[in-house]
């Protein structure tokens, strides 16, 4: 599976300053940005890359994800499941770029898993990467098929 996702922002790896993960979010019915998840997997060479990539787009303005704007999902907003001590911070990134990445599964309105990485899709526009292009599994009731 692949959708295409608005790239918002990055986080620095804890080696040192090269972008550690893209994170990336999708416009919901209602026509908010929400954070889905992060792509990470990136050779180091092109992670120091992707700091002057993305330079242009880092923006100190208002973005949907900082201060009280109206996304449900913002990254940062929790802390980690694995890791209480980790820094979620990110880089709040003009949401203007948009990227094709791989997927496995949804659980809830986020990816399950990091995503894979395929390539920038400059060809889209950002108001089009919604959860409406998702492939979602048909839901089932699980007493009703066990019948209890």
């Amino acid at each position: 599976r692949t959708a295409d996702c608005v790239v918002a922002g990055y986080r620095l790896h804890a080696s040192g300053p090269v972008v550690g993960s893209l994170v990336l979010g999708l416009y919901d019915d209602a026509g908010a940005l929400q954070h889905v998840g992060v792509a990470a997997s990136f050779p180091m060479a092109r992670r120091a890359a992707l700091i002057d990539e993305l330079a242009p787009y880092v923006t100190g303005d208002a973005h949907p994800w900082v201060g009280d704007g109206g996304s449900e999902r913002k990254p940062g907003g929790e802390p980690s499941r694995w890791n209480r001590g980790k820094d979620t911070s990110f880089v709040p990134l003009r949401p203007e770029l948009v990227a094709e990445v791989g997927y496995d599964h949804m659980e809830g309105s986020r990816f399950r898993h990091t995503v894979q990485w395929k390539r920038w899709r400059p060809d889209r526009e950002p108001e089009s990467c919604t959860y409406g292009q998702l492939e979602r599994p048909v839901a089932f009731d699980l007493a009703t098929v066990l019948g209890s």
